[in-house]
């Protein structure tokens, strides 16, 4: 029932960016590492690049599991559920690296997030994904849920930081600089941006 794709175009990439949620899962090469699984929201934070790149920014959090696996072995898979309208579940099975704010791409990148004031959510990096297998899948599973609106939390607790006082907020949490098991994660200090 699955159908692989050739490139993000279409019907596929009007589905997978209007999804209000989509899922990242990365792991480490050690065979006792800890799988990651990671739900990303707040719209405009997700960007089709081109038909075979897709990119989403990277907030504060309480740890930087998906950057350590990615600069360790750059797997990853992103996947979308429609949990409103027919039954649909993508995934873009690929190559990522974060791309951090001292990197001179930094600047293109953000761009491409227009309705999405940086600032306000404490932007650690831009997700840059290389698809090498795009397949949907029936969802037949899938209940119906319906989206009712953002959290703003997420904003309000970030919006008053600096990036003093969020390299003071990375340095106190224990998986920020090293994931669950050891590799290094977000780099602290903060890079400074080059926006």
């Amino acid at each position: 029932m699955g159908k692989t794709y050739e490139r993000i175009d279409g019907r596929l990439r009007r589905f997978i960016e209007e999804q209000p949620l989509f899922f990242t899962a990365t792991a480490p090469l050690s065979a006792d590492g800890t799988v990651n699984l990671s739900p990303k929201g707040l719209r405009g934070s997700f960007a089709v690049l081109d038909e075979h790149t897709v990119a989403y920014l990277d907030f504060a959090g309480s740890n930087a599991e998906t950057i350590a696996h990615l600069r360790e072995n750059a797997r990853i898979t992103l996947m979308w559920c429609a949990f409103q309208g027919p039954p649909n579940i993508v995934r873009v099975h690929g190559r990522g690296e974060p791309v951090f704010r001292d990197d001179p791409r930094f600047g293109e990148l953000l761009g491409r997030f227009p309705d999405i004031d940086p600032g306000a959510h404490g932007l650690r990096a831009v997700i840059v994904v290389h698809a090498e297998l795009v397949r949907d899948t029936c969802g037949y599973a899938v209940p119906y849920m319906a989206y009712e609106e953002e959290r703003d939390l997420h904003a309000r607790r970030f919006a008053r930081e600096d990036d003093a006082s969020l390299n003071a907020y990375f340095t106190k949490k224990e998986y920020i600089a090293t994931s669950l098991d050891g590799l290094p994660g977000l780099p602290l200090p903060l890079p400074p941006s080059t926006v």
